[in-house]
């Protein structure tokens, strides 16, 4: 064992439906924001809650996956590693970013629910890949997933 691990686990809410794009190379990428929301009392025991808010990149077969069936305020839960890049922002200011950069996630909810563009459902399971080589894994559906056989989403 290497000694280390980076690993992210977040069920929570979309902020946003999942933005595809495509490398020059064309392979595919999906961002997409996810919201987790903490509650707790505070001594005089009034409510309390925050929002942290997750950006997320999703690659290869997942992005479109995940820009097929994942919309905003549905909750999901996604599994992945935290990533950092730096850019420089317009007005010239170098900036850091943190991204989870994710491997696999979860539709979560009913299917009653809503769900993607094309489909009725909603409550599969995307795993696999997650790399920018995204070898597809040929996951089996899961049982009541709600997608008839032709329209399985992996």
């Amino acid at each position: 064992m290497s000694g280390s691990l980076n690993k992210v686990l977040l069920i929570g809410n979309l902020g946003r439906d999942p933005e595809l794009k495509s490398t020059p190379s064309g392979q595919s990428v999906a961002r997409f924001s996810v919201a987790t929301t903490e509650t707790w009392k505070n001594q005089a025991g009034e409510k309390q809650s925050k929002t942290e808010w997750h950006n997320i990149v999703v690659w290869g077969k997942q992005a479109e996956i995940a820009e097929k069936y994942l919309r905003k305020g549905k909750q999901v839960m996604v599994e992945g590693r935290i990533q950092y890049r730096e850019y420089t922002g317009q007005d010239g200011v170098k900036k850091t970013a943190c991204d989870i950069r994710c491997d696999n996630f979860v539709m979560l909810g009913r299917m009653e629910d809503g769900g993607g563009r094309d489909s009725g459902g909603y409550g599969g399971k995307a795993t696999g890949g997650g790399s920018q080589d995204f070898e597809d894994h040929g996951a089996p559906s899961p049982a009541g997933s709600g997608f008839p056989d032709d329209d399985i989403p992996f």
